[in-house]
């Protein structure tokens, strides 16, 4: 298959349990279709107070982008273990996730993501990114749930 015609598959990752789970789906998906996957990563440091008014104290790695690079290797590494001979592109990029996403989907075949990445109050508060990708993507999505994240929601 010629890359040209060749389908992408975008997931996202943020290391949550939901979006792990995606990444695994992805895998396999891109397996089953030859599509080539595109696995991203956004970060980003609060540079302005929460609602509450609190600016987090984090422990900033020396160099941010490339320990995210490194962790994204990782879990992808892990991922492909079933097929080392996909074609996977990892790409990590600052910014805000949602619209991060969006941008990487924007000629893409179908966006992945967990359904949960920020966790609970402080998701509700800032939105949730999935809820995003799916009414804005120029493409189709898939919201892919965690087993954990299943039992502790019933719904």
């Amino acid at each position: 298959m010629s890359q040209a015609s060749r389908s992408k598959i975008v997931v996202g990752v943020d290391g949550s349990g939901s979006s792990l789970e995606a990444l695994r789906w992805a895998v396999h998906q891109t397996n089953l279709t030859g599509a080539t996957l595109h696995v991203v990563t956004a970060w980003g440091y609060p540079d302005h107070p929460t609602p509450f008014g609190i600016v987090p104290e984090l422990p900033l790695p020396q160099d941010p982008m490339a320990e995210t690079r490194r962790r994204l290797d990782e879990v992808v590494e892990t991922a492909r273990r079933g097929d080392p001979n996909a074609e996977v592109r990892t790409e990590v990029v600052h910014g805000s996730a949602a619209p991060v996403l969006l941008q990487a989907a924007r000629d893409a075949d179908l966006l992945i993501v967990g359904s949960r990445g920020v966790g609970t109050f402080v998701g509700m508060l800032l939105g949730s990114v999935s809820e995003h990708c799916v009414r804005h993507a120029s493409c189709p999505v898939l919201v892919v749930r965690s087993v954990h994240d299943a039992k502790a929601d019933p719904r």
